[in-house]
């Protein structure tokens, strides 16, 4: 770690903790030795190069590497305290508390109403109808879509436009009241007046949640992050304050990729 600010948050008691994380994909190594530390309430960014690293190890917070053939991590991930990466540990609800927002927007083939009570009604977190209906409700208030969907709730949620989508796929991520929100270049399907609107609930957000976005837009990761990780060929390179890394960066790999020499 270039910056010394590996354990720069201990005090702070961070929300996910993750130490000498490695990847490997068969006999290939994707990931060397991560440490970093995800902040309560905060919008943490993954930047770097194509290839680098770091939706692999976003994959790592909530388990979705399990799901690939042949895919092994090493290291420890810990929520909240409690180790994700044991064997005793439920994926199924480790993704509840750490929900997942992908690249292209992905409804349900139900209605609005059903993509948003489907997990709710999985996990059992409501008592009743009226119960359903007011986390329905809340979770589209919180993503910004209540207003333009209330009137139409069980029409298919593939009908929306990709930007209305992609918040009915973070509502639906809040829905079943996570800890932790990860976003895989949540944006890169949407065009910008879509993308000034996913922006501005990710600052909202943050209130509630711990947020980790990879993004391959530095613009982006300036705009709505706390602090910037920069990933480079599996290593994380630097790590800090988002203002800093974009102003004053320590690592000249982290100076080369902001300023455009590679990448």
């Amino acid at each position: 770690m270039a910056d010394g600010e590996r354990f720069d948050m201990s005090a702070t008691k961070a929300k996910v903790v993750a130490r000498d994380v490695s990847v490997f994909y068969g006999e290939k190594q994707a990931l060397f030795d991560v440490d970093l530390e995800i902040g309560r309430n905060e919008v943490t960014a993954l930047i770097g190069p194509s290839g680098c690293g770091k939706s692999t190890f976003l994959r790592c917070l909530n388990r979705m590497n399990d799901v690939i053939d042949g895919c092994r991590v090493v290291g420890s991930v810990k929520v909240d305290g409690t180790e994700i990466l044991d064997d005793g540990i439920d994926a199924v609800q480790l993704r509840r508390r750490v929900g997942m927002v992908f690249q292209k927007p992905n409804p349900f083939p139900k209605s609005i109403y059903d993509n948003i009570a489907y997990g709710p009604r999985i996990h059992g977190l409501s008592r009743d109808k009226d119960d359903l209906d007011e986390m329905v409700q809340s979770s589209l208030e919180k993503a910004g879509l209540w207003g333009e969907v209330k009137e139409r709730l069980q029409q298919p949620g593939t009908g929306l436009s990709g930007g209305q989508q992609q918040r009915l796929c973070i509502a639906r991520a809040i829905a079943v009241r996570p800890d932790v929100i990860l976003m895989d270049e949540p944006c890169s399907a949407l065009d910008p007046i879509a993308t000034a609107k996913i922006e501005e609930l990710i600052d909202e957000l943050r209130e509630s949640f711990s947020i980790v976005i990879v993004t391959h837009s530095m613009q982006q990761a300036a705009r709505v992050s706390q602090r910037t990780a920069f990933f480079h060929l599996g290593v994380l390179v630097e790590v800090g304050e988002t203002e800093r890394i974009f102003t004053n960066p320590v690592d000249e790999r982290t100076q080369g990729y902001i300023t455009g020499r590679f990448g």
